[in-house]
């Protein structure tokens, strides 16, 4: 297991792979979340980002060095071309309108922005790529309805008393024409409307001129309210003298509701119905003139979904959004009424806290959203339980504008998920550098395999009652050219994050198996082999044929090998995972759950899964025999495991007495500092060798 070290040892590259390039496309990837993002030169795509894969259903793979036009409907690329090279000379930088064919074949429209950059020392292209085909099917729908209004004609006296009308007012106001005879206009509307009415007539009677028309809301005889919009003009005798006013009057609430419904697309997330990206943005712009001008405090709270990927991958994306729909109606029961959330796009949410006293509030605030969100909620018939990372910023500490106070809560965030998820950190100025590295540690994680960066060390595991190796696990490492060493606490997180731990775990294992297989043919004794899983390598569909391939391709026996699996894993979806676990067992491969007693899994739930080995978490073994309760727990797990005929492993022992305690309360093997580091393939072999030989000489 690897040793624990923080973050902050790490220091940002010096190297030109890290540079000025590099760190304006950060920027600009920032400044444009909530869009796809793609970088274009010589019309190839050289960066892809994982929204802009979502939007057109394709993976980096397919779309890095291919042709950008391609996907484009042919009746817009010469128009897409157009914009792009006007775009190097710096001659446009309006969005424009192009149809789109996804990956299944479904044609979209799309709302692009393009920007010049320079990349890698060559000019190339940004673009923000938007999906719009919601709007512009709303648009169609209603093409034929603003196109056939109805008009209704008025003649009213100075003092807006109806003298003359055709039945279309009528219809329009729902007053019978007796009613409407000699009816004023204050009839049919409220005091604000009457206000915008009278305005407009005594314009057009101070100058004469005729109105170009105003919208005006009206009451209906039912109760209900419509809209119209009136165009009026003076009525005048031969002599000149004016004696009313005549008009037309167009229905117009269809309009209106076609322009509010549009409008409310285009500032809320059409599946939560929460202020949108846009929407927030205004919002927060808002609250920061405000809170200046009053000198108040503003937080912004940016609140991400711990493995949200994974159960949209192993439960569905319908599952995926009910449950974002879910925690964004209890975001918004957690809050005060004049509290903002908002949805930024896949599960990334934002909150706006106003008018608050001292950062106590926002702790305790924090502290009610993570338990909210921790609630379990069920999802297509399972209970399923998700936590959320909080970043905060606080104006104007951390800020004193939109852009600045978003991109720092969104630092936090990250540090929030590097403390271990489910907890809320406030932003400080260190960060910046820190958030640096873990940039540099993504973009280079990403080349590790083709750069043969990776390697495995192997620390041997001791069985008490033979005193013979019995096992060995595979501990992954990783040296960059540019990073140097980093250390599995600070890459595996963004593995995971990213999805770059289904290619890495997939050569971990594969090694792994090459390796058990190298030192049998060294003539030593074959020993099992343990490799650690994530849960999202666990539930990726080509899993379970990945391992076969591995164990045929490098002909290592089924037995040897054990896949270790985390007890919080096991826990997250019990009745998904169970299938999936008894399909390896059939495998012939062996299941060991790693860190337990960290999950509070009980008896009951354990012996429901078809596991052979237990590892007993490294926290429980760390004080013994000193400390009295973790003597308790380290005994009732190994009770535990002879009762269920599970091995049962101590993780992380590193002295004398803990090896006495474990031995005297039989336990069946350990792994630690105290029998063997982390080894070397050559030094490990030469372990298991001088064992061998001691156990032949001593028979």
């Amino acid at each position: 297991m690897a040793d624990k070290i923080k973050t902050n040892h790490l220091k940002p590259p010096a190297s030109a792979a890290i540079n000025h390039d590099l760190a304006s496309l950060a920027k600009d990837i920032i400044a444009s979340a909530g869009v796809g993002i793609y970088i274009v030169q010589d019309t190839r795509f050289v960066y892809v980002s994982e929204l802009y894969q979502k939007l057109t259903g394709y993976t980096d793979q397919e779309l890095l060095g291919d042709n950008s036009l391609k996907n484009i409907h042919a009746d817009d690329r010469e128009k897409v071309r157009q914009q792009a090279i006007k775009c190097l000379k710096k001659e446009s930088f309006e969005p424009y309108e192009y149809r789109f064919t996804r990956k299944d074949g479904e044609l979209r429209y799309i709302l692009e922005t393009v920007t010049p950059i320079m990349f890698k020392g060559k000019r190339a292209t940004l673009g923000s790529f938007m999906d719009i085909t919601e709007r512009k099917i709303m648009e169609e729908k209603y093409r034929g309805i603003l196109e056939n209004i109805q008009e209704a004609y008025f003649e009213v006296d100075l003092n807006g008393h109806c003298i003359f009308f055709n039945d279309s007012l009528c219809r329009i106001t729902g007053y019978p024409r007796e009613e409407l005879s000699g009816a004023s206009y204050k009839n049919i509307t409220d005091e604000e409307n009457s206000r915008i009415v009278f305005q407009a007539f005594h314009k057009v009677f101070k100058t004469g001129q005729p109105t170009e028309g105003f919208d005006w809301r009206i009451k209906r005889k039912d109760g209900t309210q419509s809209y119209i919009e009136a165009s009026v003009s003076l009525q005048k005798t031969a002599s000149g003298k004016p004696v009313g006013f005549k008009g037309i009057i167009r229905d117009i609430t269809e309009r209106k509701n076609i322009e509010q419904e549009l409008q409310h697309l285009a500032t809320h997330d059409t599946l939560t119905g929460l202020p949108n990206r846009l929407m927030v943005g205004q919002l927060l712009d808002h609250a920061i003139q405000s809170a200046h001008r009053y000198n108040r405090q503003l937080a912004v709270f940016f609140v991400d979904l711990d493995r949200f990927k994974t159960v949209n991958d192993s439960l569905g994306h319908d599952a995926g959004d009910r449950l974002l729909k879910e925690v964004a109606a209890r975001l918004r029961q957690s809050l005060r009424h004049v509290d903002v959330v908002g949805r930024l796009g896949g599960d990334e949410f934002i909150i706006l806290i106003e008018d608050f006293q001292d950062v106590k509030q926002l702790e305790i605030l924090a502290h009610k959203i993570l338990a909210t969100v921790m609630q379990p909620m069920f999802l297509l018939g399972e209970e399923c339980r998700v936590t959320a990372s909080i970043g905060i910023s606080v104006f104007p500490q951390h800020g004193r504008d939109e852009q600045s106070l978003m991109k720092n809560a969104d630092i936090a965030m990250y540090f929030a998920k590097e403390e271990g998820k489910n907890n809320f950190q406030f932003y400080s100025e260190n960060m910046h550098a820190m958030s640096s590295a873990r940039l540099a540690i993504e973009t280079n994680l990403r080349h590790a395999i083709e750069r043969n960066e990776l390697y495995l060390n192997y620390q041997a595991q001791l069985d008490f009652r033979t005193n013979e190796i019995a096992g060995v696990e595979a501990l992954l490492r990783w040296n960059n050219r540019y990073l140097g060493l980093v250390t599995p606490t600070q890459f595996i997180p963004i593995a995971e994050e990213t999805g770059l731990i289904v290619p890495i775990g997939r050569w971990v294992l594969r090694t792994a198996c090459m390796q058990n297989v190298a030192w049998q043919k060294q003539g030593l004794p074959p020993v099992s082999m343990a490799v650690n899983l994530s849960l999202r390598q666990l539930m990726d569909e080509t899993f379970l044929q990945d391992v076969r391939d591995i164990l045929e391709e490098t002909g290592l026996a089924p037995q040897l090998l054990e896949l270790e699996i985390t007890e919080n894993m096991v826990m997250h979806s019990p009745a998904r995972l169970i299938p999936v676990l008894t399909k390896i067992k059939a495998l012939g491969v062996r299941l060991a759950i790693d860190d337990f007693g960290t999950g509070y899994s009980s008896l009951a739930q354990l012996k429901n899964f078809p596991i052979d080995s237990i590892k007993v978490d490294r926290s429980f073994i760390r004080n013994l025999p000193q400390d009295r309760d973790n003597k308790a727990i380290t005994e009732a797990i190994i009770n535990m495991g002879r009762s269920l005929n599970l091995t049962v492993i101590a993780e992380g022992v590193e002295t004398k007495e803990q090896e006495r305690f474990l031995r005297r309360k039989v336990c069946d093997e350990m792994q630690g500092f105290y029998f063997s580091k982390p080894l070397e393939p050559e030094q490990f072999a030469e372990l298991l060798r001088q064992y061998s030989l001691s156990r032949k000489s001593e028979s």
